[in-house]
């Protein structure tokens, strides 16, 4: 028991000077960055302001949400607070800004987050092909996984094909130096990441799992995800010549030997360094490889963040 509660007290510790050094690094650096002050006068519409005839694909800040459908994870009170990543509808998270989901499934569709589960996929389908049919030029980006220790839902890829049909980006290298006007009306890059059956293939309907990458570092002390997603980011080929998206997740997550297991708490000790972390990485010369930026429970600002540095691109300030 003295063993664990020492341990627990080292963690604490840890966890102090971690967020103590992220504040002081906001304290000694700006956080602004070339677009920082632009804010879209419409989130549901974002992309559509930029431009879609100049904007291309690979200048894109993509705002992304992790663990995107589980605001309804589990039992409410109970189990959801150890599971959900995310409070708003998949909807909701569209309108709100965000463009780059990320959903992971179990053997009979049913959304889930470890052993957790919630809705049918479905949910996620109608709400993805509703935020579509009241928009006309935004891009969506949907990342479909078979979560850890699950079997891949049978014949999934078909389904997945038939619900979205010709609003579907086929796979396609040339696409990333493409404008938004240019592969418009498809409107959705459906990234199918199964565990046992076939990745997609070139010019399928859906995108292989490699397009979408990341280095998933498993802390929830926030100083160290933000060293280790700013040194792998700086790993990346430019935007400009890179052939696959790459994703930076703005989170950290509970562990197990901490007393503090709820996502909400635990992740809210990076989330506000999100602008911080642009602004560094512009500063340490990586701001040409940042692309896909996630957060768990995404906002405005984390949206205005992202579409501003777009912006910057677009008018050539970066």
């Amino acid at each position: 028991m003295g063993s664990l509660c020492s341990t627990q007290v080292q963690r604490r510790k840890s966890i102090h000077t971690e967020k103590k050094t992220l504040s002081s690094l906001q304290v000694t650096a700006t956080d602004a960055f070339p677009g920082s002050d632009y804010r879209p006068s419409d989130r549901k519409n974002w992309i559509s302001g930029l431009d879609p005839t100049r904007l291309r694909l690979n200048q894109i800040v993509w705002p992304g949400t992790h663990d995107s459908a589980t605001n309804k994870i589990g039992v409410r009170f109970v189990s959801r607070p150890f599971a959900q990543c995310q409070s708003l509808s998949i909807y909701k998270q569209l309108v709100t800004g965000a463009r780059v989901l990320d959903v992971r499934v179990q053997e009979n569709r049913l959304v889930c987050h470890g052993v957790l589960t919630t809705y049918s996929f479905d949910v996620v389908i109608a709400d993805v092909k509703r935020f579509l049919s009241e928009t006309e030029k935004e891009i969506v980006i949907l990342e479909v996984r078979t979560e850890f220790g699950h079997a891949d839902p049978p014949e999934f890829d078909k389904y997945l094909v038939d619900q979205f049909g010709d609003l579907l980006i086929h796979q396609d290298d040339a696409a990333f130096g493409k404008t938004v006007a240019e592969l418009l009306p498809k409107r959705v890059i459906c990234v199918w990441k199964p565990r046992k059956t076939a990745q997609p293939k070139r010019g399928d309907p859906l995108w292989s799992g490699g397009y979408l990458r990341d280095n998933w570092i498993d802390t929830d002390l926030p100083s160290t995800k933000f060293e280790s997603n700013m040194s792998h980011l700086g790993q990346q080929e430019p935007v400009s010549t890179r052939k696959y998206f790459y994703r930076v997740e703005n989170t950290v997550t509970p562990q197990a030997d901490n007393p503090v297991l709820c996502v909400r708490p635990v992740t809210g000790r990076i989330r506000r360094y999100a602008r911080l972390f642009i602004a560094q990485a512009i500063k340490r010369g990586f701001g040409d490889r940042l692309q896909v930026f996630s957060t768990d429970f995404i906002d405005g600002d984390f949206v205005d963040a992202c579409v501003g540095f777009t912006h910057a691109r677009l008018e050539g300030m970066v």
